[in-house]
């Protein structure tokens, strides 16, 4: 598991100032970016020939459990809950200090992609299976 922290900003919030469901989505997929990067993983990487391998989502979900209000600052926690032959499956805590105020999951499919092509699923490749699963929980 790692944890990155993100702020509530104005944008993420309803008229009462209280962070909107939404807003949490871009949140989990800024952490898992994030968490990826310090992996070494790209959600784009280049591969020989122009094709990319990516990593395209096919589930997301957010339950949420106490209320946060603009400028709070919130850790999230990410670590792996699954990672499956060709997908990997993230879950998400978010608190603010020690409350834990939202609980998410994502899942992506590992993809190889190429321009005028359609994406073809294909079996995670070892050397990424071993750095995803380092974050199990």
């Amino acid at each position: 598991m790692i944890s990155v922290q993100r702020r509530v900003e104005f944008r993420d919030t309803d008229a009462a100032g209280i962070m909107h469901f939404s807003a949490f989505f871009p949140m989990m997929e800024s952490a898992e970016h994030e968490v990826l990067r310090l992996l070494g993983i790209s959600v784009m990487q280049a591969l020989v020939g122009g094709s990319h391998l990516t990593w395209p989502r096919v589930s997301a979900k957010c339950d949420y459990l106490h209320a946060v209000r603009f400028e709070q600052l919130l850790d999230i926690d990410v670590s792996t809950l699954r990672v499956g032959t060709t997908s990997v499956t993230y879950g998400f805590r978010f608190r603010h200090h020690e409350t834990l105020v939202a609980m998410g999951e994502i899942v992506a499919v590992c993809c190889v992609w190429t321009m005028g092509h359609p994406l073809e699923k294909i079996k995670i490749p070892d050397d990424l299976r071993e750095r995803l699963s380092s974050l199990h929980a």
